[in-house]
């Protein structure tokens, strides 16, 4: 299980920061930096933190209930648009500088889920596997799964038949089925396969005689 090693070893007020949605087919890429004041929050809470994908949604939508009210967090987000733009890895780092410049005051350091680094307003440690390993970034996790899970489901109401609220954008049977049928939507990726493909224009044959 997560622990707090990584932050008890650093100066200052501590952010985990994690993403959310580099995968999908449709929708933003989300990131949260979370600042954790243990004597904030309970510590039968703080011992069921862990990894987003390690947990039931009612458990994360749970957890993520007690991290608004007790921490501090930040979000930030890159839109269909700017991922299209940068691709997906810079357009990650761009909601995660977003997500940390939102803190208010700003952290001491960040620990960050990945290999890579954003530019941020504070020093920044990248820690591979971070979400299962450290507290404030398996929080973070949570957070951002949970935010944009919620404006995935929002979508879903405007764009019925893709599955939005049960696939969050993610290419399952039913997303791939419903592009087939009726194309893809203003939120769809278009930088990313199988959209990519649906858009370009058939390859031409040329003619032989």
């Amino acid at each position: 299980m997560p622990d707090f090693v990584l932050e008890d070893a650093l100066e200052g007020p501590v952010a985990g920061v994690d993403e959310a949605g580099r995968g999908p087919l449709a929708g933003p890429v989300l990131a949260a930096a979370v600042v954790i004041e243990r004597g904030c929050i309970p510590a039968d809470v703080l011992s069921r933190i862990d990894d987003s994908k390690r947990l039931a949604r009612t458990v994360r939508e749970e957890l993520c209930a007690v991290l608004v009210a007790a921490a501090r967090i930040g979000i930030g987000a890159a839109s269909v648009a700017e991922i299209d733009r940068l691709n997906i890895h810079f357009a990650t780092l761009l909601a995660m500088r977003r997500a940390l410049m939102a803190l208010r005051p700003a952290p001491g350091v960040a620990l960050v889920d990945g290999k890579f680094a954003p530019p941020a307003p504070c020093p920044v440690r990248t820690v591979v596997g971070g979400d299962g390993l450290c507290v404030s970034i398996a929080a973070a996790s949570i957070v951002a799964k949970v935010t944009r899970d919620r404006i995935m489901t929002r979508l879903a109401a405007r764009y019925p038949g893709f599955g939005f609220e049960r696939n969050a954008g993610y290419g399952t049977p039913e997303h791939l089925l419903a592009l087939e049928a009726y194309g893809p939507t203003p939120h769809h990726r278009r930088s990313f396969e199988p959209v990519l493909k649906m858009l370009s224009p058939p390859e031409s044959v040329p003619l032989t005689i």
